[in-house]
């Protein structure tokens, strides 16, 4: 197998990290929105009420809500042709639960993909990347709450037929597979994901299990709808999953990381295999957990399945064993793998790890996988002739496109994708700063949300404009 003709490349963003706007043509408040700056060490906070004082990223972003046409043309100018975009829901129902969408964010999204498809980008959709009106959960308590399921799915119609014939290739959610009831959560995992703070849910494990349950059914509902409005649309999931190892080959410690790696598909399961995995129902009754499939959803998950896989990969992890000496070092939950370097913000690098992860879910589902994030957060800075190098960042990417075409030539994966996180800076999610950066395009706001929102392309936009031009022969570059 080599890589086709028509092999998607291009790049992730996501709405509540680039957009700004936050009150802006009647959208409403999301949970994302009461979300202030941190740093690594320090976390995010999470505010009830918006604080005069105070800095939230997400409400300017990098103004691409503004300055889409802009971007779109830089990004074009690297010749990529796929971006995944995500709509803003808070954009379209302001409350969630709105008798009548918004027009204006119904037509914003509609003109953003119409520049798209000007320079013949391929929009990628996420109906669902963290951007909750605040009203869900404060009213009906979230992904809990079946009714939310109901707006959700009235959203994604609205979506569907506001974009039918324009976008053929969707996104249910991005990386719902981090509420887990299993592990440790952290606050800002938790309210990313469901606008809920894991520190002050009382009945843990029943409530986490509930939301994955919950946005799991609603994923296929999802596909099952978006199918029947377009008999063209390709509707796929996203999962933040990684490789998970053994600190050694003593059976117990293997047995430890297999069950660590594989806990984080089993929505997988749901979504691919037409029902939800007995398995886990009979995990979570041993773990004093109630959860009952009715008919009408197990009709759901039969009608509902998933058209491709999304694969973000950022790193990979050791299991948790007896006597060590650090629990839960590592991005997920497990430790860090002391053979592999780490970035500045502790995320292990592991291209092989790619090689792995593709297999493994290739040879579990049948599935296309498209990679939807992959890159590498990074200082960058501009020297006094106004370039920006960034040769870690070319190293990161090419080692891992390299080990991806592994994968699809050798392994015979049916990979039909790679986009980078984040091609133009933009706010971390889990810091919300924008001094970790992952773009080929500089965008000059620092933390205290101080510049001029200058963007300069940096040395990788060249060089990721080479690789996509030799469709991935290319993948060395000299900077001179």
């Amino acid at each position: 197998m080599k890589l086709k003709n028509d092999f998607l490349w291009g790049g992730s963003i996501a709405a509540h990290q680039v957009e700004g706007a936050w009150d802006e043509d009647g959208k409403g408040p999301a949970i994302m929105d009461f979300v202030t700056a941190g740093e690594y060490g320090q976390a995010r906070g999470i505010h009830e009420s918006i604080q005069a004082d105070v800095r939230y990223p997400s409400h300017t972003g990098i103004d691409f809500y503004h300055r889409y046409p802009e971007d779109i043309k830089l990004l074009a100018g690297m010749g990529i042709n796929a971006l995944r975009i995500s709509i803003d829901w808070s954009r379209i129902y302001p409350q969630g639960d709105d008798s009548t969408p918004n027009k204006a964010g119904i037509e914003f999204y509609q003109n953003l993909v119409d520049e798209l498809l000007k320079y013949k980008i391929k929009p990628i959709v996420t109906l669902y990347h963290f951007e909750m009106p605040i009203n869900l959960v404060r009213k009906y308590g979230s992904w809990e709450n079946k009714k939310v399921i109901e707006y959700y799915l009235r959203f994604c119609e609205t979506m569907f037929q506001a974009l039918k014939g324009r976008v053929t290739h969707w996104v249910t959610f991005n990386e719902m597979n981090h509420i887990d009831p299993q592990s440790e959560a952290s606050d800002i995992f938790t309210y990313i994901i469901a606008g809920l703070k894991y520190s002050e849910l009382t009945n843990k494990k029943q409530t986490l299990a509930n939301i994955g349950y919950n946005m799991t059914l609603a994923s296929c509902a999802a596909v099952r709808l978006g199918h029947k409005i377009d008999k063209h649309n390709e509707i796929g999931c996203v999962f933040g999953i990684e490789p998970v190892y053994a600190v050694n080959s003593d059976p117990d410690n293997v047995l430890t990381a297999f069950k660590q790696m594989d806990r984080d598909f089993y929505q997988i399961d749901a979504m691919c295999n037409k029902k939800f995995p007995q398995y886990k129902l009979d995990e979570y009754k041993d773990q004093g957990i109630n959860l009952a499939v009715s008919a009408e959803d197990a009709q759901i998950f039969k009608e509902g399945s998933l058209d491709f896989i999304g694969m973000n990969y950022y790193a990979s992890s050791v299991a948790n064993y007896a006597g060590a000496s650090e629990k839960g070092s590592a991005l997920f939950g497990g430790l860090q793998n002391t053979f592999l370097p780490v970035s500045k913000w502790g995320w292990t690098i592991d291209p092989v790890g790619l090689r792995y992860l593709l297999n493994y879910t290739y040879r579990k589902y049948g599935l296309p996988i498209m990679i939807t994030e992959n890159g590498l957060g990074a200082v960058d800075e501009i020297s006094a002739d106004g370039r920006i190098q960034d040769p870690y960042r070319i190293a990161y990417l090419s080692k891992h496109i390299q080990e991806m075409k592994k994968a699809i030539e050798i392994d015979q994966v049916n990979c039909i994708g790679y986009l980078t996180w984040g091609p133009i800076d933009l706010v971390s999610a889990t810091t919300g700063q924008m001094s970790k950066r992952y773009g080929f395009i500089y965008v000059d706001i620092d933390d205290q949300g101080q510049g001029t929102a200058k963007r300069l392309k940096k040395d990788s936009y060249y060089w990721y404009q080479q690789v996509i031009a030799s469709n991935g022969t290319e993948i060395q570059y000299d900077s001179k």
